[in-house]
């Protein structure tokens, strides 16, 4: 199905029809306003689910960090005197230290399972929430939750690549200043290891390289940063999503690294912003609690009133920052099929606004490979 020509207007003629809106955008080629309105407009019809989601994710998250930190405590509680409570001048012996090191490695390998699995249930709920508010169809916390469960393991094996992808250029700057290092400190020696000036320029030399290897990295950041959207709409593979995310940006980089840039800073700017209100509201009950022997019952209630206050805020400011930029990035990936793959008519007759005789788009929105 293709759209009829639209005949010149002016002089006469009229002006052209303005494109379907089913949902939260008109089907055709966005403006960087249709993006941040679009944005604004599935956040709120769908801001219950969302934030149904977040909880949930996050929620269970910090559930599980909190079991492995208790799991590991019972473990090694007896050792803490051992390594702490010495007398003056007394070492801790390495039979101690080592379980305690042993049991902080493993809490901090569950926290960082737990974010990286959070974070790519977020990335999968985002791109299946804008795919229902493109077409204006509504959804539900279950049907969300079922979807973002199902498209997590692509969605994490593009979070992952892609991780692998960034750490690269990071890479190249620890190896480049680790072989400075041995190189001046190779000198050195061979100078009866009297240290030069070369050693402060130590630190200048891996600042610079750091600034050269700087766009490498945000290339490759925004060259895969539609996969997960791919990975959910298209219900593609891990793989295959970062191709079809690196052959939608070609061509389309500036742009898309812009306002993806644009809404980083701004998301990073909100929540600092609410970080700062929650501190201020927080601030003053804490320093007008008594915590003396009288009333403790009556501090205790309003400590923990306190605390969840801090908690539902730390949850708002967690669904800004892990929300609006999947979104605006899941825009970006139907802004970019639209102009390169003519997607619009794919998208009107999965609206039900067009009279074709096929009754949806093929596969998912119409692949295209």
């Amino acid at each position: 199905m293709t759209f009829p020509p639209v005949p010149p207007y002016g002089y006469g003629y009229p002006p052209p029809p303005p494109p379907p809106r089913p949902g939260v955008i008109p089907l055709a080629p966005l403006t960087l306003g249709a993006i941040l309105s679009g944005t604004f407009a599935a956040f709120g019809r769908h801001w219950k689910q969302l934030l149904g989601v977040t909880a949930a994710v996050y929620g269970t998250a910090l559930l599980f960090v909190g079991a492995a930190i208790g799991i590991a405590y019972a473990a090694v509680s007896d050792l803490f005197p051992a390594v702490f409570d010495l007398p003056v001048g007394q070492e801790p012996q390495w039979d101690d230290v080592r379980p305690l090191i042993v049991a902080f490695v493993l809490v901090w390998i569950a926290a960082m399972i737990a974010i990286v699995c959070a974070n790519a249930l977020m990335a999968a709920a985002c791109p299946a929430v804008i795919q229902e508010a493109v077409l204006g169809r509504p959804t539900r916390f279950g049907a969300l939750w079922r979807r973002s469960w199902s498209r997590m393991p692509a969605v994490l094996g593009t979070v992952f690549l892609t991780s692998a992808a960034l750490m690269l250029p990071f890479a190249i700057v620890l190896v480049g200043t680790v072989g400075m290092f041995l190189a001046l400190f190779s000198a050195a020696a061979d100078s009866n290891g009297v240290p030069d000036g070369n050693y402060l320029l130590l630190p200048v030399l891996a600042f610079l390289l750091a600034l050269l290897v700087t766009p490498l990295a945000l290339w490759i950041w925004v060259k895969f940063s539609l996969a997960p959207a791919a990975a959910v709409m298209e219900g593609q593979g891990a793989i295959a999503s970062m191709r079809r995310s690196s052959a939608l940006v070609r061509g389309f980089w500036w742009r898309s690294f812009g306002i993806m840039l644009l809404v980083a800073v701004a998301t990073t700017f909100v929540s600092w912003v609410i970080q700062q209100l929650l501190s201020i509201v927080a601030s003053a009950p804490i320093a007008a609690i008594d915590f003396s022997g009288d009333g403790q019952s009556a501090t205790i209630a309003a400590f923990a009133v306190i605390i969840a206050f801090v908690l539902v805020g730390q949850l708002v400011s967690q669904l800004v920052v892990s929300v609006f930029p999947p979104l605006v990035t899941s825009l970006i990936y139907v802004d970019l099929r639209i102009r390169k793959e003519n997607l619009a008519p794919d998208l009107a007759r999965a609206a039900g606004l067009s009279p074709d005789p096929d009754t949806g788009p093929r596969g998912d929105w119409g692949r295209r490979h």
